[in-house]
């Protein structure tokens, strides 16, 4: 189920709300996917973080829509072409 979430944030762009495992300790914040492979991912986090970062996929331990988000594809498909229009 979450890879369902990193496809998403990936093909519109839109940040997800994560749980992951660093190290230790249970990390939570929003992400947003910019590379998705079999066994990993690519993405940068929250506000103002532009350097990209990779988590492997075993470390995701759980994935939502980011607060404000309702997940409809029809708003988001719209929102995406009106960005690359620009």
């Amino acid at each position: 189920m979450t890879r369902r979430f990193l496809e998403y944030s990936l093909r519109y762009r839109r940040p997800i709300k994560a749980v992951w495992l660093e190290g230790d300790q249970i990390m939570t914040g929003n992400l947003t996917v910019t590379a998705l492979r079999d066994d990993s991912f690519t993405y940068t986090a929250g506000r103002g973080k532009k350097t990209p970062r990779e988590m492997p996929l075993g470390d995701l331990l759980s994935a939502s829509y980011a607060r404000g988000d309702d997940g409809d594809s029809m708003k988001n498909a719209e929102r995406t072409q009106d960005e690359t229009s620009d």
